[in-house]
């Protein structure tokens, strides 16, 4: 999960002047970064050319990494590390491969393991050992990992000035690409299987990306259809009171003791979503998506169910184009 939750609790106790995110390579378009002419062509069906995937990629990066290519984290989510614009991590098994993409990279093991030796010479070995490598890691990678966590819980600044380098390597940053471009090609993959006659909108197309980086899948068949089989049968004029009803679950959520990353967003949230549902500014899609999302953040299960609300917020942010993440507010409603 997700370094900014960390970091923006951490950055609240700062002064407003200290409060800018650290120096780092920032997630964007460079020369050397290429795209497989194939999976280029397949996500242009969907809206997505160049320009567009990597515009994808710095917005995907924002919440997980404020932007940039590394920002690497400790174990606060209980996923031992997690890095990378989006926030791959050992816990869930979605680092191990970038690692090994990235080793892959050099085809020549001696060129790895001096590249490895001047970005990482005290914790390289350990981030690429067997034990760490396996899916799940073993217990003496957990063991290792966690040791090197201080004691106040945040990776030792070694071993993050090391991860950030090996992420912010040139190498690695076409990796980083190359794993996000396989990403979209699930989501469109998703997008036809939930609207196989269309149309696939841009909305759509953002709504399913943050939904697959935050929660892996998106709705299953069976509970797509359930779900348009009641909105099919719901009268007009209920709409406004159905969505208020799930903003009074995001609201009553929020407000629990273990819900985190959304205390300074949500009584804004409720306020202007209320006020777009009162004015009737929520058309038909974003009916769809909103009650998609109601669906999905319900059943968020990381750390128990901690960032469910936090999750709603992402999605309804994206749908309704108005939102507070992070303290970070777009949109607005005027009654």
């Amino acid at each position: 999960m997700k370094y900014w939750i960390v970091l923006a609790a951490l950055l609240l106790t700062l002064p407003a002047a200290a409060q800018d995110r650290p120096p780092c390579r920032e997630v964007g378009d460079l020369p050397h970064l290429t795209l497989d002419p194939q999976a280029a062509a397949q996500l242009a069906e969907i809206g997505l050319d160049r320009a567009a995937i990597f515009a994808r990629m710095r917005e995907t990066s924002i919440p997980e990494t404020m932007g940039c290519w590394a920002m690497p984290v400790g174990n606060f989510d209980s996923q031992l590390v997690s890095v990378g614009m989006s926030q791959w991590n050992y816990g869930t098994g979605s680092l191990q491969p970038v690692l090994k993409a990235w080793r892959a990279s050099f085809r020549s093991r001696a060129r790895f393991k001096r590249t490895l030796r001047e970005l990482a010479p005290t914790y390289g070995k350990l981030f690429f050992s067997k034990h760490c490598l396996a899916t799940p890691v073993r217990d003496k990678c957990r063991a290792a990992i966690l040791a090197a966590h201080g004691p106040d819980g945040k990776l030792d600044p070694s071993a993050l000035a090391e991860l950030t380098r090996i992420f912010e390597h040139d190498a690695m940053l076409q990796v980083q690409t190359d794993a996000y471009v396989a990403l979209l090609l699930e989501v469109r993959a998703e997008l036809f299987r939930l609207w196989p006659a269309g149309p696939i909108t841009a909305r759509k197309v953002r709504w399913a990306i943050d939904t697959r980086v935050q929660q892996k899948t998106l709705p299953n068949d069976e509970d797509a259809a359930r779900l348009r089989r009641k909105l099919a049968a719901l009268p007009a004029a209920e709409r406004p009171a159905r969505l208020k009803a799930m903003l009074a679950w995001y609201q009553g959520l929020s407000e629990a003791v273990d819900q985190d990353g959304v205390s300074r967003d949500y009584r804004w949230n409720v306020d202007q979503w209320t006020c777009l549902i009162d004015t009737g500014r929520i058309d038909d899609e974003q009916f769809e998506l909103l009650h998609l999302t109601f669906l999905r953040s319900r059943t968020a299960t990381g750390n128990s169910g901690r960032w469910q609300a936090l999750t709603f917020s992402r999605r309804a942010k994206i749908v309704l184009g108005t939102g507070s993440v992070s303290g970070v507010r777009d949109g607005g409603c005027a009654p």
